[in-house]
């Protein structure tokens, strides 16, 4: 079988699927077939009498490691397969910490936070630790929490380390936002990767046991990996060195969330003799899009030169154009988009528009809808976000781990059950007055005074209604399913009835979305069943706790369906991990890509190039770049200059269009026209010119015209008079 895995490869990928034993670096170059590299090479070790058992791959999202588990499947089959392990780092953590929860001190049954809960226990913390609301903002002190956690620090130790005002402040909140956590038997996502490293850190027969369960680990991603992700990497790696990291440091884009590119950079430092191997070859865009996008990054400081290359042709010239304002630059976008659908047959979700930050995807999601063009914004977590799935989840949550107060709190009266803001502020003292969480506190709700007796019954009927259902769930008398248990409590609950009793159409869509929760935890059983890993839990509730961590740890990418009709619009930094036929990166200005706030950080602004390099090399036939000349924010126009990145993309890589072009027009009177320039056409009327575009098949003129709306005309006939009438209402 090795001839087959080895056939099509180029004699990189071969050389990086052949590694056998010892420390190996991959470059991966965009588009170079590293995912190919990984599976191929985890299947070829499989091939070679290597178990399943002893195999692990971390990389970062759930869809590459769904990419990963089904390639390598494909490939030599399920049952070859069986008890393989990729998976997440936060996933393949928070599993070895229910395994070592003893050791770790945690509990068996831990609740993992999301992006919501946390900011409530922010809040929270900075309550009970007697600060200001208003100078200490969730989401700065999550920041300061997480780079401390990534840093492996206890809130002890960051105590200890404190030396200033702000630095004691910030340890008190993170000590009470602890005690939070721990109240609710909770964990963040920083709490998974830290607890993890530190146990393996401080842990010699645990870093012995790893080291001897997986005896081949890869890393996908590995210029992303922060220093708990690293400890963790490494000591598993400890005891055989049989470590094979894949990345590219052209391509680290996470330092605001403690990626270290340090850590791929010195891996030939740290594990001297390793092999290194540079995949140049770029199987997705054509030479014309590599060309740019190579140009532009050899500009850092910090990039390796490699050879880059495609054979998939020279293509079409990227293109950059600038526009009036961020209407034009987006009217621009929607326009070429709709000629590349209509006229070359391009798919629209084979289309994406990318940007440096989320707010600039108000005015084109108002020009694609304008222009009747199908388009989606990702979001992260849109569907699990939705409110009447929180609260599903919450109760799900609440089941799983009574202690999770946070969750508990979000659904004791949803829907009403007569438990009102009065009950549960006399519970929540008596709660914290005996140091309980609020569902034990409900058990003793007859040592409450002022508890009147419906609030009472209410409450005893709501614990009734958990426990009848985790008596279902730890094996009543007939064995259900995780769908089975999750339409019992949407039903038992009284959400699907109150919905349903509404005749509102978005109660109606909420119903659905309800339904479609349940099909999600079929799905998963499904996917549960068929990967059939080792460690993989066999109870409902372990399959519900398994279910509930996929969904807090799903990342931005894993949202993007690729079988949707519609264009995507995302962030660049979501953008890792995919590609398009057709990328449109827009607002490539000073200030916002690079953002301002790397303009006089040399380090930041290598950063803010690898990011733009990223949105370049997702597109695999057509690129467009553009900036406005204006840019309304925060209410106000402000001139924008574009960014200097534009200017370090060779020239001869690109056609470059320039909004404030003034253009002799061959018409039988030669005029001139300028952006902004009042005109009259024969046939339109009145309008104003947008901008001026250089095709290979001759120049245009863009008019947004009073009545009929923009409309692109050949320059050689375009019928323009210039009009004085600049009163008009455009």
């Amino acid at each position: 079988m090795e001839s087959a895995l080895l056939e099509g490869l180029t004699d990189a990928q071969r050389r990086a699927v052949t590694h056998r034993s010892g420390a190996q670096l991959v470059m991966a170059g965009p588009g170079s077939g590293k995912t190919t590299v990984v599976t191929r090479r985890i299947a070829l070790l499989l091939d070679q009498g290597v178990s399943p058992y002893s195999v692990l791959a971390l990389t970062f999202t759930n869809k590459a490691a769904g990419e990963m588990r089904d390639r390598v499947r494909r490939t030599i089959g399920d049952h070859a397969a069986r008890g393989l392990t990729i998976a997440t780092f936060h996933a393949f953590a928070a599993r070895q910490l229910r395994l070592l929860h003893e050791q770790v001190g945690v509990p068996q049954d831990f609740t993992i936070f999301d992006a919501s809960d946390q900011k409530s226990a922010a809040k929270q913390a900075v309550a009970e630790s007697g600060m200001d609301g208003a100078n200490w903002p969730p989401a700065s002190v999550l920041g300061a929490i997480s780079r401390v956690k990534q840093a492996l620090l206890s809130p002890q130790e960051a105590e200890a380390q404190a030396c200033d005002f702000w630095s004691r402040s910030m340890a008190s909140i993170y000590k009470c936002y602890q005690r939070i956590l721990e109240r609710a038997h909770a964990l963040d996502f920083d709490d998974l990767l830290r607890l993890f490293a530190a146990a393996l850190r401080d842990n010699p027969q645990l870093r012995a046991h790893l080291g001897t369960r997986f005896e081949y680990l890869m890393v996908d991603e590995y210029q992303d990996t922060n220093h708990a992700q690293f400890v963790i990497a490494s000591s598993i790696a400890a005891a055989h060195g049989n470590i094979c990291v894949v990345g590219d440091p052209d391509q680290s884009i996470y330092a605001w969330r403690g990626a270290d590119i340090t850590n791929i950079l010195d891996f030939e430092s740290q594990y001297v003799g390793a092999t290194t191997v540079s995949l140049g070859q770029n199987f997705r865009s054509t030479a014309m899009i590599v060309a740019a996008s190579a140009g532009l990054i050899a500009c850092n400081e910090s990039h390796r030169a490699r050879e880059l290359h495609t054979e998939l042709g020279a293509g079409e010239l990227p293109v950059l154009f600038g526009a009036m304002d961020e209407h034009a630059e987006a009217q621009e976008v929607v326009e070429r988009f709709q000629r590349l659908h209509q006229e070359d047959g391009i798919p629209w979700n084979e289309m994406v528009v990318l940007y440096r930050i989320n707010a600039i995807s108000r005015v084109l999601e108002e020009m694609f809808r304008a222009a009747d063009v199908p388009h989606i914004v990702a979001r992260g977590t849109a569907f699990y976000q939705r409110k009447e799935i929180k609260d599903a989840l919450s109760y799900l949550r609440v089941l799983h781990n009574q202690a999770d107060d946070i969750s508990l709190r979000r659904i004791v009266n949803v829907p009403a059950r007569g438990i009102g803001s009065t009950s549960m502020g006399r519970l929540e003292r008596f709660a914290a007055r005996y140091g309980l969480g609020l569902a034990e506190a409900m058990r003793r709700r007859s040592e409450i005074e002022g508890l009147g007796k419906r609030a009472g019954a209410a409450i005893d009927r709501f614990i009734a209604m958990i426990d009848g259902w985790q008596r279902a769930m730890s094996g009543g008398p007939i064995e259900i399913s995780l769908a089975d248990l999750v339409a019992r409590v949407l039903d038992e609950s009284g959400m699907e009835q109150s919905l349903r009793s509404n005749a509102q159409e978005e109660d109606i869509d909420r119903v659905a979305n309800l339904q479609e929760l349940v099909s999600a935890a079929s799905e998963r059983e499904l996917e549960q069943d068929a990967a059939a890993e080792v460690d993989a839990p066999a109870s409902l509730a372990g399959r519900l706790a398994s279910w509930l961590e996929s969904i807090t740890l799903v990342a931005d990418a894993d949202m993007i369906d690729p079988e949707q009709g519609a264009v995507t619009l995302m962030s660049l930094h979501a953008s890792k991990g995919l590609e398009f036929d057709v990328v449109a990166i827009v607002a490539c200005e000073q200030g916002v890509l690079p953002h301002a706030r790397a303009l006089d950080d040399i380090g930041q602004m290598e950063e803010e190039r690898r990011l733009c390099y990223v949105g370049m090399t997702r597109a695999r036939k057509h690129l467009l770049m553009g900036h406005a000349n204006s840019r309304t924010q925060r209410g106000q126009h402000e001139r924008m200059s574009p960014s200097r990145f534009l200017d370090e993309i060779p020239s001869d890589s690109v056609c470059q269009i320039h909004a404030d072009d003034s253009w002799q027009v061959n018409q039988v009177v030669e005029i001139t026209v300028h952006v902004g320039q009042p005109v009259r056409h024969p046939r339109f009327g009145l309008g104003r010119v947008l901008r001026l575009g250089r095709r290979p098949q001759g120049a245009t003129i863009t008019v947004d015209f009073v009545e009929f709306g923009p409309r692109t005309l050949p320059a050689s006939h375009a019928s323009l008079e210039p009009t004085g009438n600049c009163d008009i209402d455009f």
